[in-house]
């Protein structure tokens, strides 16, 4: 059985282990098949933004004798330039409301992005991740926030299971339909 380990990432080692996991699950790695039913990442982050992410507020991490299988990665709005594919989604915040109030008017924390390895799926990795990513962050923020493509039925139905309710729903310029999901922490 394993020992899995919930914690912060702290190293080199670590942030290069989230690398790792995630070029894994990127739809260009898997069949389209196992997209549909397994899930998949979408953003492809260099050590340099990582780092920088980190430096700000550290991800959150699912270890095995060292290796990292399972990540939460911790975003805020000071990175919001970082990352050029991700602009429009805090442009979007700028737009949409939460109870009667701009998103971007809250201290939020964005889920960079989340992924638990295939070989340690369906073992709670997920929940386990976002329970420590919560106590980690819920004190500082109002919420995290992210947004999800309606086509990851697999990450939608994860995150509506951890308590992350749609606000807003729209269709990208690719025609791709994303899902804006807030978990409320002070709720």
């Amino acid at each position: 059985m394993a020992m899995i380990i919930y914690t912060n990432a702290n190293t080199d080692k670590e942030l290069l282990g989230i690398i790792d996991l995630q070029k894994a699950n990127l739809p260009i790695s898997i069949s389209k098949e196992e997209a549909l039913e397994q899930g998949f990442v979408t953003v492809q982050h260099t050590l340099d933004i990582l780092q920088k992410m980190n430096a700000i507020e550290k991800h959150t991490i699912a270890l095995d004798d060292e290796k990292v299988i399972g990540y939460v990665l911790a975003m805020t709005n000071v990175s919001k330039n970082d990352i050029p594919i991700l602009e429009p989604m805090f442009e979007l915040f700028q737009e949409i409301s939460y109870l009667d109030k701009k998103v971007s008017e809250y201290n939020y924390m964005v889920v960079g992005q989340v992924c638990v390895s295939k070989d340690y799926r369906g073992m709670g990795v997920f929940d386990n991740l976002y329970h420590e990513y919560q106590k980690e962050f819920a004190s500082k923020y109002d919420f995290a926030i992210t947004e999800i493509a309606l086509k990851n039925e697999r990450s939608m139905k994860a995150h509506n299971r951890i308590g992350f309710k749609e606000i807003h729903r729209y269709t990208a310029p690719d025609l791709v339909e994303w899902s804006v999901v807030i978990w409320d922490w002070k709720k």
